[in-house]
């Protein structure tokens, strides 16, 4: 059996500042990532659009800079670490229609690292600047080779580092405008096992599995606008706006053990196989590309300060996620490569089919001394992942965000920190009954027997640490 690469399709690798990969299922919601600043963590993210406390407001809400004077400079990192395994009881069914059980696949995410760096600016009276690289998408699943599922997935990873410069104005009677660019590299990389067993009786000798390995990156840029308007000293409402954009992840296609096909020496008593495997079997490369698309958000955020020592923070976004409706790999050679059809179709075809999401944030600051603050938050988070066409690459459910975080500062210096952690509870296992569809007709009727099924078992806890200065 082929050895695994260390690297596969998205995950996230921050080689600015170093290398993370996320867990598939502690996401905000598809491949999106929540932690983002250890400051907004603490709060669950409740009100980052409306709650400007430090440089990390250029990713929240490129508005908010107005609201800091100086220069500001945050940076830091947060840590995740998720328990992802099928359950017993997983069962997969060939090509051919013949079923079979092996491993369970292990605990499919490893610990990840995320760190971010935010600046702003103040230009003027009336103007902001700031700049910031984080990593706003990633995904990593990673099962052993015995996976019972590994005919529909091997290893998962989505890499993308985003760098994203910003501005903001203000009119100096509580309303402020911001606009940022999201200039974002992505790396992706898609492994499974390749199921020969359809052909293994017209070939008339063994058939060795084979191995599909498809690597691919591209650039792509999207755009940010920020509202933040100050209704009161006590109270502020915060919008952002996000476009979607598409990654055409453009690499190479490299596929172990191809059955070598001949014209089929009896076409008249067969006329269904044009050709036949002659039991040879080559490996094969082509040049191909993986779209990727990003989804258009909103996220609506409001700040009231309580009392003097309570401010009370909530939000909520809403993601299209819709427009992710296949996982498709595409030749880039025209369909004369060597492994694609000369029809065009694509070369591999996921259905997806997701849905659009919503996440709803509820949080809270109790200032209990000058120096320290302490933060606690709960956020809703639906999934996208279509209940119908849960995949062994993306095993997902809906989740609740339970998080601690304390902030100490000091004034005179102008340095803060910030602590946090949280806990992921999932609705329900993610059941996974996946089949192949055609990418002609992406929701109709499977177009082989080949299929996997089981219960994917989801716990996560995440933790951020993130160091402010004030100049």
């Amino acid at each position: 059996m082929r050895n695994k690469k260390s690297n596969l399709y998205s995950a996230i690798r921050y080689t600015t500042l170093a290398a993370a990969v996320a867990p598939a299922s502690a996401l905000a919601g598809g491949f999106a990532l929540n932690e983002q600043s250890a400051s907004a963590m603490g709060v669950a993210n409740a009100g980052t659009a409306a709650n400007p406390e430090n440089a990390t407001t250029v990713l929240f809400n490129p508005a908010g800079m107005s609201q800091l004077s100086g220069t500001n400079l945050s940076f830091g990192a947060a840590v995740l670490d998720i328990d992802a395994e099928a359950k017993e009881g997983v069962i997969a069914r060939r090509k051919d229609g013949t079923t079979f059980r092996d491993g369970r696949g292990g605990d499919i995410a490893d610990p990840a690292v995320l760190p971010n760096l935010y600046m702003t600016h103040e230009v003027n009276d009336s103007v902001d600047v700031g700049f910031g690289i984080h990593a706003p998408y990633g995904l990593s699943a990673d099962y052993d080779d015995d996976f019972t599922g590994r005919y529909f997935a091997d290893e998962t990873e989505l890499t993308v580092i985003s760098f994203s410069p910003s501005v903001s104005i203000n009119n100096g009677e509580g309303l402020s405008m911001g606009a940022g660019i999201n200039i974002m590299h992505a790396q992706g990389k898609l492994t499974k096992f390749q199921d020969y067993s359809d052909l293994q009786a017209l070939a008339g000798t063994p058939l060795e599995d084979g191995y599909a390995d498809i690597e691919g990156d591209d650039v792509a840029v999207n755009f940010r606008v920020g509202f933040l308007y100050e209704l009161s000293k006590r109270t502020q409402f915060g919008l952002t706006l996000q476009t979607g954009t598409e990654f055409e992840l453009d690499g190479d296609a490299e596929v172990s053990n191809v059955p070598d096909l001949a014209p089929n020496p009896d076409p008249v008593t067969s006329p269904q196989f044009p050709v036949v495997p002659t039991g040879g079997q080559t490996d094969q490369s082509e040049k191909v590309t993986v779209p990727l698309a990003i989804p258009e958000s909103a996220t609506f955020g409001v700040r009231h300060q309580l009392t003097d020592t309570i401010t009370l923070l909530g939000g909520a976004t809403y993601a299209k996620w819709s427009r992710f409706e296949e996982l498709d790999v595409v030749s880039r050679e025209g369909g004369q490569g060597a492994i694609s059809s000369a029809s065009g179709d694509p070369i591999s075809h996921v259905t997806e089919d997701w849905q659009n999401t919503w996440q709803f944030n509820l949080g809270g600051i109790w200032q209990a001394t000058p120096e320290w603050a302490f933060k606690t938050g709960y956020a809703f988070d639906e999934s996208p992942v279509n209940e119908d066409y849960v995949t062994a690459r993306i095993p997902s459910n809906d989740r609740h965000w339970l998080t601690l975080g304390a902030q100490w500062s000091d004034d005179s210096s102008g340095w803060t920190v910030d602590v946090a952690a949280g806990t992921l509870i999932f609705e329900d296992d993610a059941k996974v009954n996946e089949f192949e569809y055609d990418h002609d007709d992406p929701t109709g009727e499977p177009v082989n027997a080949s299929n996997y099924q089981g219960e994917h078992e989801l716990e996560a806890w995440s933790a951020g640490i993130q160091v402010s200065k004030r100049f």
